[in-house]
């Protein structure tokens, strides 16, 4: 059974609100917020807890969806199209936000992992997203985040994943922490980067390694550049300079999964 809410003035509305916008916010709270019925799915065949779901009127979202995040404890509340507008970041929104918690994995959880990527730095949410999705596609084992990147539960990052982030086990560490983890697991970590000693990607063994991709404006860090095992370069003939940020971690996760069926 759904609950009414007419004002923008109800304590949902400005939860809702505060987790779409606010970074700090969502850290503290533990959770995040989700749009359209098919994250919503997503998320619920993930295990991952739905806390409230706000449905516009006449919102194409499956009854079935709903009654089952409600059986899994969630509360269901109803509003107008203009009010729900309101909570949401995009401009035609889906007519269907919730609150989940935020899925953000542990470095310890990747313990075992055979094929990871790590960030440094990235700050468009649709490349972070885009990355997310793709490394979820080729079966990737998780994601290591380190300084500078863009919140991973943010509303524009969850979008791009495509539900990957219920899926892809992704973790928050610095980037000395994760070269330090990954030396303990036995992983080597290969920077894309152009250097002097750079060596084209289809000369290292990445069954199991980490890949590691820097800012789409700056690339990788000195010390990034430091503790990597090696650095290595897409082999290009056409006249272009450097790929996007999340077109070259593409690439790379594509070698990776290749590698691994060879």
């Amino acid at each position: 059974m759904s609950i009414r809410i007419e004002s923008r003035e109800n304590a949902l509305i400005k939860r809702l609100t505060r987790l779409t916008l606010d970074r700090k916010f969502r850290r503290e709270s533990g959770e995040m917020v989700c749009e359209g019925g098919k994250l919503l799915e997503e998320a619920l065949a993930s295990g991952t807890a739905v806390h409230a779901v706000l449905v516009a009127d006449d919102a194409p979202v499956s009854t079935e969806a709903l009654h089952r995040a409600e059986q899994q404890g969630a509360k269901l509340y109803r509003c107008s199209h203009a009010l729900l507008a309101k909570v949401s970041d995009v401009k035609t929104p889906q007519g269907v936000l919730f609150s989940c918690d935020r899925p953000v994995a542990q470095l310890e959880s990747l313990a075992g992992a055979r094929r990871l990527i790590v960030l440094e730095g990235l700050q468009d949410p649709g490349n972070l997203g885009t990355i997310m999705r793709t490394a979820d596609a080729f079966a990737l084992d998780g994601m290591i985040l380190c300084e500078g990147c863009v919140d991973p539960t943010a509303p524009k990052v969850v979008r791009a994943t495509m539900g990957a982030v219920f899926r892809l086990p992704a973790a928050a560490a610095g980037i000395e922490q994760a070269a330090a983890f990954l030396r303990a697991q036995g992983l080597p970590l290969y920077a894309a980067a152009l250097g002097a000693d750079s060596v084209p990607v289809t000369q290292v063994d990445l069954r199991r390694a980490a890949v590691l991709i820097g800012n789409e404006g700056r690339g990788i860090s000195k010390k990034a550049a430091a503790l990597s095992d090696r650095q290595v370069i897409i082999p290009m003939e056409g006249r272009a300079e450097s790929l996007n940020a999340s077109v070259a971690a593409s690439i790379l996760m594509y070698e990776m999964s290749r590698s691994e069926a060879i």
